[in-house]
Order: structure tokens, then sequence, then C-alpha cells
């Protein structure tokens, strides 16, 4: 019983520290959020951003046609059917919770390899169902082959820091798109533009309501996280 005692506490502490330092390294992308060397994650966070659309029709009786990605950080996911409200909301929070999503399996369960493998295996799936433009393919591609590489040459303790960053800026990237986007300078043709439409709102005011959830969201995940 004591063993076991010392063992969660161990893992909690460990849990601690590589959600430390993953912030750490959120901090220093933050500052750095314009160098080439974070494309990567960006691309990730556009391909949630999209995939959501897709999945949210889906799930909701449609269907997703194609994605396109391009290496000025757009991304359009055309969709068939579904519910409209609801894959126009499912973008930027869609993006949200695939990070809260990967932080919580990843603090609370420890499979560090597997969740990379598994990343892995659903942008490879995109390529050969959804990803139909040139730009999406290399870009899922590399993405694809830095998912499968990182777990395959990096000890667990480096996959779990990354994992965790990964979805850190999932979070705070749907964050900081929602105020650029939505509420700084809300663009006509956003999501949340054509979700106002619906329902007779302005944009910002939609941009508002996303952007506290996923503060909310965002915030109760992490201290779920680490709740032992």
């Amino acid at each position: 019983m004591l063993n076991t005692i010392d063992k969660n506490a161990k893992n909690s502490e460990l849990a601690s520290v590589g959600l430390f330092w993953s912030f750490v390294l959120l901090a220093i992308a933050v500052y750095f959020w314009e160098s080439p060397f974070l494309l990567p994650i960006k691309y990730l966070t556009v391909f949630f951003h999209e995939l959501s659309h897709g999945i949210s029709a889906v799930l909701t009786g449609g269907e997703i046609a194609k994605i396109e990605l391009s290496f000025n950080q757009g991304g359009l996911c055309y969709t068939a059917g579904g519910i409209r409200w609801i894959v126009l909301s499912s973008g930027y929070l869609g993006s949200l919770l695939w990070g809260c999503g990967i932080l919580i399996a990843n603090v609370r369960y420890k499979q560090e390899k597997l969740l990379m493998n598994l990343l892995s295996l659903i942008f490879i799936i995109s390529i050969i169902l959804w990803v139909r433009n040139l730009e999406g393919i290399v870009i899922c591609s590399i993405l694809a082959l830095i998912t499968y590489l990182i777990p395959k040459y990096a000890n667990r303790y480096v996959c779990d820091v990354i994992l965790n960053f990964i979805a850190l800026s999932s979070c705070f990237y749907a964050i900081i798109d929602i105020k650029g986007d939505l509420i700084d300078r809300t663009v006509g043709v956003s999501d949340a533009a054509r979700l106002g439409e619906m329902f007779l709102l302005p944009g910002w005011l939609i941009g508002i309501v996303w952007l506290v959830m996923a503060l909310v969201i965002t915030f109760k995940t992490v201290s779920y996280s680490l709740k032992r």
C-alpha cells in the first residue's frame, strides 16, 4: 500500500515537472512566435481546426468532402450536410478540445509513445481520405513523419514534454486565434461571422463567447490533469 502511494506521488511530481517545462516551452514559443521553427505547431493547430469541422459534420449526419491546408497557415474544410451551427462552431473550439484531450491523456495515463503514434496515424489517414491539395499533403506528411520519429528516437520524458507542449500550444493557439481573428479584427468570412448571420448576432459577440469558453475549458483541463 505504501509503495503504491509513493509511486502515485512520484508520478504526480513527474507530471507536474513535465507540465512546468511544457509551459516554459510555450512561453518561449509565444516570444518567438514568428520564427519558422514554430511552423509545424501552427500547421498542427490549423489541421486540428479543419479536421474538427469535418468530424462535427460527420457526427451530425454529414460528410467530409475534402480538406485543404496551405503554407501560409490557412485551411479549408469542405463538408456536405450536418448541423451547420455545430459545424461552424467546431473549428476553433475543436482545436481547443484536441489540445485538452491530448493533455489529459498524456498527463493522467502516461502513454506518450502511443499518443504520438496515434497522431501520426491520424495524419496518414487524413491524407488518404480527405486532404486533396499538394500543400496539405506535404504538411500532413511532414507532421506524420515528425510524430513518428519523436517516440522512435526520444526517451519517454522528452516525449512527455513535447506532447504537453503540443497540447498547450493547441489550447492557447485557439484562444489567441479566437481573440485575434474574431474580436480584434472580425473577418467577414470567419466562422463566427457566418454563425452570427444565422442567429442575427455580430461576429465579435460570438467570438467573445468562444473566447470565454476556451479560457474556462483550458483552465479546467490543466487543473484536472494535475489532480490526483
